[in-house]
């Protein structure tokens, strides 16, 4: 099923890196050896959430892979190419792009401000494009080269659309990047995929929303990491266009058991927004939280 069982040696870009999702995602591709390049504009504790690039670089080098710290916004499109311009003359390439880095507001349409409307969009949507626009030069010279957004699949109920429109539309914009260029992209071999958590999984954002009954309730942010690792070690020329839920990525990869991903193995993990499943119970949403 894989292509490259290992991602050793492999260059690969993260953005949102600095903690939650895009941390251990890193981390997964540091024990296999990797080089991987953290980009994120936090660089010095002290903000509101903790960690930082040069904290996970520092953990990236310990797991045993190569780290390059790099602070950027990925809303400054010079930035995010020049950033991808030094990777790559420092690594001799790109391997692999991870789209995390993401803005939320749960709130519906006559509660949100334009500002934070347009912060989602030049974050989320905008900031998948110019990330994929600068890699695909590098990527179309690599062996199995992936491009991978924390996305959502398109197939997304009415009802999600109704509840969260201005979010949903710019983590929409984000798989349609995928969906797009999966086709554009396929003569070149380079593979395009989403991947979205079918339970809540543990993560500043779903700190702030919920506290610490949705932590218990949630998974380990590992699934996804897990998840990553199962996806873009596949050959890309035959793994693309799809949109993953974790589990059902690592399920293909032969993972039947996922109760060590569980915070609580008491608890029966809360479903994931955007996620439809007969009877599931999910974390009711407080939108001043999203302020």
């Amino acid at each position: 099923m894989t292509a490259n069982v290992s991602l050793a040696g492999k260059v690969v870009i993260v953005t949102g890196a600095s903690r939650g999702i895009g941390r251990d995602i890193a981390l997964r591709a540091a024990r296999d050896g990797a080089k991987v390049a953290l980009l994120a504009r936090s660089e010095t504790e002290g903000g509101k959430l903790a960690g930082t690039i040069h904290s996970v670089a520092a953990e990236v080098r310990e797991a045993g892979g190569a780290a390059l710290a790099v602070g950027v916004d990925v809303r400054d499109a010079e930035a995010v190419t020049a950033a991808v311009d030094r990777v790559a003359a420092e690594w001799g390439g790109v391997d692999v792009v991870v789209s995390n880095a993401s803005a939320l507001d749960f709130r519906p349409t006559t509660e949100v401000s334009i500002k934070r409307f347009d912060l989602m969009h030049t974050v989320n949507t905008r900031g998948t494009f110019v990330l994929g626009k600068a890699a695909i030069p590098y990527l179309a010279k690599a062996q199995n080269p992936h491009i991978l957004a924390l996305s959502p699949p398109l197939d997304v109920a009415p009802h999600w659309w109704g509840a969260h429109l201005p979010w949903l539309l710019s983590k929409m914009g984000m798989s349609l990047c995928m969906h797009a260029w999966s086709v554009e992209l396929k003569e070149q071999g380079i593979a395009a995929n989403g991947l979205w958590p079918r339970k809540t999984v543990e993560s500043a954002a779903t700190t702030r929303i919920g506290g610490s009954d949705l932590i218990r309730r949630s998974r380990k942010p590992e699934i996804m990491a897990d998840a990553f690792h199962a996806i873009v070690t596949r050959p890309s020329r035959e793994c693309t266009g799809r949109f993953f839920l974790d589990d059902e990525a690592l399920s293909e990869a032969g993972v039947t058991d996922f109760t060590a991903y569980a915070n609580d193995p008491t608890q029966e993990p809360y479903t994931d927004y955007l996620v439809d499943e007969p009877g599931a119970a999910y974390f009711p949403i407080d939108h001043e939280a999203m302020g």
